[in-house]
């Protein structure tokens, strides 16, 4: 599978887990980021929780957008989603939106006074079948590339991210980290790799304190870039898309108001190169991807072991069980923007002579909530660019602000995460 970047594909997707006590895992991915300039007032605190109209159920990761503006978040795996802005902005309304639901519009000011719970409805009119207009799968994912230019920015891009970071062992969360990240994000119809630079960081735990083995996760923000399609889309469908992956329409669903084409894609049962399965959604309109929900096929698991483990202890097997990626586009105007991205990878050590085995879940999200065309290139942070196998948790030191942190738009943390941390915190104030 070829990679565009100048990092190999050996350099991108490793991991390492060292017998005197390291766990390193890092992705493909090429992040951008630089923050726009913060208003000069932020005064208002908008929070709120998204379910589903009728069950109730909480809808983790719908987009959440600040109309007129370039301001946006998604909801956490609780549905909770959380933003500051300038207080002239109380009588602006925010638009929600979740694949397959009716778009809702609700005034900042409804949402200043703690959380308010906003019910979507699920879209149940019938909708045409994409088979209609494309005779095949391949004809539409052929349609999507050839797009690619016109549907997506084509000028240099300054990005404020939040990324974030949680590990949890078995059922206890060990890691959770917290970052603003500076996004440099190149046309995407350039080769160049996109470039990302801390501005802020906090973390909650201290690794060498929690294990003899201790997990940490190579490549930051550069990991949930990866998923970026769009950027390199060879990173997922390879050069030879179509002698690698089988292709299918699925029922076609609304996202945005607008009608969104299903495929379902894997790859060919003959292949042993460990590829992708899951499912593309692709704007009926513009024809440009939308969202993308996909994982690494780990049917061969020595071959997909090697793509994340890069050392291990001698007296442990170490296999990846779960690997995989999300991203949603945001449309403004005529162009697609990258809104979010996250990956989540889960890993078992099994330990020679030990009953239980241990198993790590990682989740790294990024959100864009902001980004501009006004700046100029020498802005963008190179004194505090991340390289792409950096581990974040290690360059916390010199990036921590307390007050910053009260007065940011911050992905909110599971509250079961808040649980756990707190203990852990409690817990390393204790020991000697």
């Amino acid at each position: 599978m070829k990679l565009r970047n100048v990092f190999s594909k050996e350099d991108c997707l490793k991991v390492v887990l060292t017998l005197t006590g390291c766990l390193m895992i890092g992705l493909a991915g090429t992040v951008v980021a630089q923050q726009a300039n913060a208003d000069s007032v932020l005064t208002l605190l908008c929070k709120g929780v998204v379910v589903d109209a009728e069950s109730g159920s909480p809808l983790s990761y719908a987009s959440v957008l600040v109309t007129g503006t370039n301001r946006a978040t998604v909801t956490n795996a609780e549905g909770e989603f959380s933003l500051r802005m300038p207080a002239s902005y109380s009588h602006t309304k925010l638009m929600v939106s979740y694949m397959g639901y009716q778009n809702a519009y609700v005034t900042v000011g409804d949402f200043l006074n703690g959380k308010n719970r906003l019910r979507l409805k699920m879209i149940a009119v019938p909708l045409p079948e994409v088979n209609v207009v494309f005779k095949n799968a391949e004809t539409l994912i052929q349609a999507m590339l050839n797009k690619r230019k016109e549907n997506y920015v084509e000028e240099p891009t300054l990005m404020t991210a939040f990324y974030r970071e949680t590990i949890r062992k078995r059922r206890t969360y060990v890691g959770l980290l917290e970052s603003v990240v500076d996004v440099y994000k190149f046309p995407y119809s350039s080769e160049r790799n996109d470039m990302a630079s801390l501005f802020k960081v906090r973390k909650s735990t201290d690794y060498s304190k929690l294990d003899t083995i201790v997990f940490k996760l190579m490549g930051g923000p550069y990991n949930t870039l990866f998923s970026d399609v769009m950027k390199a889309p060879e990173n997922l469908l390879t050069d030879n898309v179509f002698e690698n992956y089988t292709f299918s329409f699925d029922r076609s669903t609304m996202l945005d108001d607008r009608q969104v084409y299903v495929l379902n894609f894997k790859q060919r049962p003959h292949l042993t190169e460990p590829l992708y399965y899951g499912k593309l959604f692709i704007d009926a309109q513009t024809l440009a991807l939308v969202s993308a929900v996909y994982d690494l096929n780990l049917e061969r698991r020595e071959l997909s072991n090697n793509l994340f483990i890069r050392k291990r202890p001698l007296n442990a097997k170490v296999n990846v069980m779960k690997a995989r990626y999300t991203v949603n586009y945001l449309n403004r105007g005529s162009e697609w923007y990258l809104g979010y991205s996250r990956v989540e990878l889960d890993v078992s050590v099994n330990w020679k002579r030990r009953l239980f085995n241990t198993n790590y879940e990682s989740v790294m999200e990024m959100a864009v909530t902001d980004w501009t065309r006004n700046f100029r290139q020498d802005e963008f942070n190179a004194k505090n660019r991340l390289k792409p196998n950096v581990i974040v948790s290690d360059e916390v030191d010199g990036f921590t602000d307390g007050d910053f942190w009260g007065q940011s738009n911050v992905i909110e943390p599971d509250k079961s995460i808040e649980v756990a941390i707190s203990k852990i915190r409690k817990h390393l104030k204790n020991r000697k």
